[in-house]
């Protein structure tokens, strides 16, 4: 089997070069190769475990949110589930406690509409959590806007909830 040509004239070029120049590539050889091994391999395992400690206590962080998140869905299994006429109830004066004159409640059926102008952020995410808490009821629909007020982030919109069966 015959060599390449090129492979030859590097064999040549090699053995014409003095000791030192050989010694010196070499060295240049190994240095590229140990800078290869640098970047491509250590450095990069380095920086993960730099970061292990950091993103281990975020991890278990969330770990810990979705543990008392379970335990929170288990506890809501575990109560009775509201009537229809006991969830609309809750559902008014949840309305009238936590939006006031920021939403209109209507109902249609098996369906409450929850029509918002204006609403705080705040009032409505405690809202949504006491419906769901407290009537066991959660938006089957959502249209939502954030209000162009920076000062006071507000919403307007609709949430369409399913009541319980009568």
């Amino acid at each position: 089997m015959k060599r390449p040509a090129a492979l030859d004239d590097l064999t040549r070029r090699w053995q014409a070069l003095d000791a030192r120049e050989q010694t010196l590539l070499r060295g240049a050889a190994g240095l590229l190769a140990l800078a290869l091994l640098w970047w491509l391999a250590i450095a990069p395992a380095l920086a993960t475990l730099r970061q292990a400690g950091a993103r281990q206590s975020s991890l278990e962080a969330q770990w810990q949110q979705m543990q008392r998140l379970q335990a929170e869905a288990r506890a809501l299994q575990g109560l009775p589930r509201p009537g229809h006429d006991e969830a609309l109830r809750t559902l008014e004066v949840s309305v009238r406690q936590r939006l006031g004159a920021a939403a209109q409640l209507q109902l249609s059926g098996e369906r409450a509409t929850l029509t918002l102008k204006g609403a705080p952020a705040d009032a409505l995410a405690e809202w949504l959590t006491q419906a769901r808490v407290n009537a066991r009821l959660v938006p089957a629909e959502a249209r939502l806007q954030r209000s162009a007020d920076a000062d006071a982030p507000s919403w307007d919109g609709q949430l369409v909830l399913t009541l319980p069966p009568r």
